[in-house]
C-alpha cells in the first residue's frame, strides 16, 4: 500500500520548485492533491494533467492568495466542496524581497511577512475545523534555515521564517490532544529554478560551506514531507527538521 493512499493534501505554492516536488511525491504515494498557485495558470493546468494521468489521483489547482484572510477561507470552502475532507496541509508558498535593512522599504517588509507568515496563520486557522471533524491531521509548515540562523540582506525573509517556528510549536501544543500534528521543515540550499539563476560561481561558493558539499534536491524535501504526512510519523509533532546537508547543526 502507498504511504498516502486514500488521503487528500492541500499544498500551497505548488506550481513550481519545492511545492511542485511535494505535489509530485504525494501523488506518487497515492494522495489526492489540491494545490494553490499565484499567477501561472498554464503551469498549474499542466501539473493537474500530469499528476492525474500519471498516478490516477484527483488533482485540482486553485488560483488563490492565502495572504488574504477571506481568500484563505474561501479556498478551504471550495476544497471541501470539491474533495470533501482533507488530511494534510502543507504551507509552502513564499516569496523573497531581499534588501539591506537600511534600504528595505515598508512595502518589501509587509509583502514578505504577509505572504510567508500571515498566510500560514490564515490557512492553518481556516483548516482547523476540517481536522477537528476528522479527529486527525498533519500540518507541515515550510520555513528555512535562515529562519534559524538569520542572513544579511534578508531580515524580512528571516523574520517571516522564524515566525513560522514559534507559530508551529504553539499550534502543536494547542491541537495535539485532538490528534492534529504540526511540524516544520527548514530547507537549506535546495537547487531549484530560482537558485540556478544565481550563477555557477555563487552556487559553488554556497556548496563549499555545506558539510555534504552539495546542494539539496527538491526530492530531499519532498521525501521528508511524505514521512511527516504519513502514518509513519504519528508520534512526531512540534518538531523543526532541517534538510540542509549539515548547514545547521
Amino acid at each position: 500500500m502507498k504511504l498516502l493512499e486514500g488521503k487528500t493534501a492541500l499544498i500551497t505554492g505548488a506550481s513550481r520548485g519545492i511545492g511542485k516536488g511535494i505535489a509530485e511525491k504525494f501523488a506518487e504515494n497515492g494522495a489526492n492533491i489540491a494545490f494553490t498557485f499565484a499567477n501561472s495558470v498554464d503551469s498549474a493546468k499542466a501539473l493537474e494533467d500530469e499528476l492525474s494521468t500519471k498516478y490516477g489521483v484527483k488533482v485540482k489547482g486553485y488560483q488563490s492568495n492565502a495572504a488574504v484572510f477571506k481568500e484563505a477561507n474561501d479556498l478551504i470552502e471550495s476544497i471541501g466542496k470539491d474533495f470533501g475532507d482533507f488530511d494534510i496541509l502543507v504551507n509552502n508558498a513564499g516569496i523573497t524581497r531581499d534588501n539591506l535593512l537600511m534600504r528595505m522599504t515598508e512595502e518589501q517588509w509587509d509583502e514578505v511577512i504577509d505572504v510567508n507568515l500571515k498566510s500560514v496563520f490564515n490557512l492553518t486557522k481556516a483548516s482547523v475545523r476540517n481536522f477537528l471533524k476528522l479527529k486527525r491531521g498533519s500540518i507541515i509548515n515550510m520555513s528555512s534555515v535562515v529562519g534559524v540562523t538569520g542572513n544579511a540582506g534578508q531580515s524580512n525573509y528571516s523574520a517571516s521564517k522564524a515566525g513560522i517556528l514559534g507559530f508551529s510549536k504553539s499550534v502543536a501544543k494547542e491541537l495535539g490532544s485532538r490528534n492534529i500534528r504540526c511540524n516544520v521543515i527548514t530547507p537549506g540550499f535546495i537547487q531549484t529554478e530560482m537558485t540556478h539563476q544565481l550563477g555557477e560561481e555563487v552556487m559553488k561558493t554556497w556548496m563549499e560551506q555545506i558539510p555534504l558539499k552539495r546542494g539539496g534536491t527538491v526530492d530531499d524535501v519532498a521525501n521528508l514531507s511524505v514521512f511527516l504526512a504519513s502514518d509513519m510519523s504519528t508520534y512526531i509533532t512540534g518538531q523543526v527538521i532541517s534538510v540542509c546537508g549539515g548547514m545547521v547543526m
